[in-house]
């Protein structure tokens, strides 16, 4: 597998603008994107089944994935691509891409080495509980 770094990450673009992709063509007339051109993209801890982090992908983003068994990403706020762990040192390794019921939202199944927070937490969503425990929850409403 050949190194993405370089290219990749310094590469801009506008999601949802007429531009070339080379995501495979059968693949791109089955996405149903945002407004914007993007599909959610749920990383997900491949053997334990930990939801890790929500990401950004285009169609040039999901190719990247696909060809490079790394995960990269459309930065919203930097408007470019970028690959988990280029910087961070800490990488998602593809084991499986799966497209929803609905076509609008990508589960990757990775193998994450280090933190998949940009906070350095393991998982984006071990912070802020809404709601910890539904059934006791449910339980102390009934009485």
């Amino acid at each position: 597998m050949s190194d993405p770094r370089g290219t990749m990450a310094l590469m801009t673009s506008t999601p949802g603008t007429p531009r070339s992709s080379s995501l495979a063509p059968e693949i791109a007339a089955r996405l149903r994107r945002s407004a914007d051109g993007l599909l959610p993209a749920i990383a997900q801890q491949y053997d334990t089944g930990e939801v890790l982090m929500l990401g950004w992908m285009d169609d040039e983003a999901l190719h990247r994935t696909l060809t490079t068994g790394r995960c990269t990403y459309w930065s919203r706020s930097r408007r470019e691509y970028w690959v988990k762990g280029d910087t961070s040192g800490h990488f998602q390794w593809v084991k499986s891409v799966a497209l929803d019921c609905d076509a609008d939202t990508v589960l990757v199944k990775v193998d994450q080495v280090g933190a998949a927070c940009h906070t350095g937490a393991r998982t984006c969503f071990d912070e802020d509980l809404l709601l910890k425990d539904a059934d006791s929850a449910a339980q102390g409403a009934d009485q």
